[in-house]
């Protein structure tokens, strides 16, 4: 049995979040924004022992060609931890975006529920890859959806697969990504966060990993939109 006020989600529920995920992808490739990493190392006592950070930001040419350009020089003190190509695309990829409607194919998909997260009401929707293909990055975790317009709110889980060799260890942390209306009707990734240990074989390595994107603007436009 069931509360009576109890409401069921759209049955096409995962089809209306990829299209308003496509929607939100081709409105943020026209803004620039600033993009902080920041990775710590953290000791047995919670410490950090050593931290990469880097700040980059995502531009246009004059003629509209989107870009990155490094601000400064990353800083690393890492002494444990390298930095992998999977970790940059995962950042670039995964962690801000995922559920567009050409990606919508490699993952099976199923609701869990409603909750009210940040003040909105919101589908609880699981996704999980259907099959690890190649050297594609996935990810594997629940997303919060606000009911009237299918915006994600917020995203929890992980990127996978992590890659486990004889030789190499290549390990992911479990995140949360965060999401605020930047102009009134998109929801944009303003915040990334990671408090997790690795399992790596010679014991496990807490990391703290903290991605902040800022000061987004429109291309062509003179005022900066902050996330309400």
């Amino acid at each position: 049995m069931r509360p009576a006020w109890a409401e069921d989600p759209p049955p096409n529920l995962a089809k209306l979040v990829a299209h308003r995920e496509s929607e939100t992808e081709a409105e943020r490739n026209e803004y620039m924004y600033r993009q902080t990493v920041t990775l710590q190392e953290l000791d047995s006592r919670g410490g950090a022992r050593g931290e990469y950070r880097e700040v980059r930001d995502i531009i246009f040419s004059p003629t509209h060609e989107r870009t990155e350009e490094a601000i400064g020089k990353p800083a690393n003190s890492l002494q444990f931890l390298h930095l992998t190509a999977e970790d940059f695309q995962d950042i670039r990829d995964i962690q801000p975006l995922v559920l567009t409607e050409d990606r919508l194919w490699n993952y099976e998909t199923k609701p869990r529920g409603d909750e009210t997260v940040d003040d909105v009401d919101c589908w609880v929707l699981q996704v999980r890859p259907r099959q690890m293909l190649g050297s594609q990055r996935y990810f594997d975790g629940l997303l919060w959806v606000d009911k009237k317009g299918y915006n994600i709110v917020r995203m929890a889980g992980q990127a996978v697969p992590q890659i486990l060799t004889t030789k190499n260890e290549n390990l992911f942390p479990h995140f949360t990504t965060i999401r605020k209306p930047v102009d009134g009707q998109h929801w944009f990734p303003i915040y990334t966060y990671a408090d997790d240990a690795l399992p790596f074989r010679t014991g496990p390595q807490r990391i703290r990993l903290r991605i902040a994107y800022s000061n987004y603007r429109r291309f062509g436009a003179e005022s900066t939109f902050k996330p309400q």
